[in-house]
């Protein structure tokens, strides 16, 4: 699989779906889909355990198509894409960079 644009610890904005505008951190990436702080929230029933000795019903987050998100870059949402630039050792190295202002996201 293609290295992804979306990374654990971005900011994304949700550009479809029931949570439409929302913004949130991404927690996890697993397979084009990713996990984001407060949004997709689903109940789940639970066996009680240790842990929980009630069980019940709990509140969590699921995961959403990573295509379904937008990175949200100087609280804009935008675009990502890739670049290759002159590394400090003299290798080519492939960073993040924003479509809106070509500028680079992680260096």
């Amino acid at each position: 699989m293609a290295s992804s644009k979306i990374k654990k610890g971005d900011t994304v904005q949700v550009i479809t779906g029931k949570d439409k505008g929302k913004t949130g951190e991404v927690l996890e990436v697993k397979d084009g889909k990713v996990l984001v702080k407060g949004i997709g929230i689903v109940k789940k029933h639970q066996k009680p355990t240790q842990a929980n000795p009630k069980g019940g019903r709990v509140e969590q987050e699921a995961f959403i198509d990573a295509s379904n998100v937008m990175y949200v870059y100087k609280d804009k949402p935008t675009r990502i894409g890739f670049k290759l630039v002159e590394g400090s050792n003299g290798k080519k190295n492939k960073v993040r960079i924003a479509k809106s202002t070509g500028e680079e996201i992680d260096g």
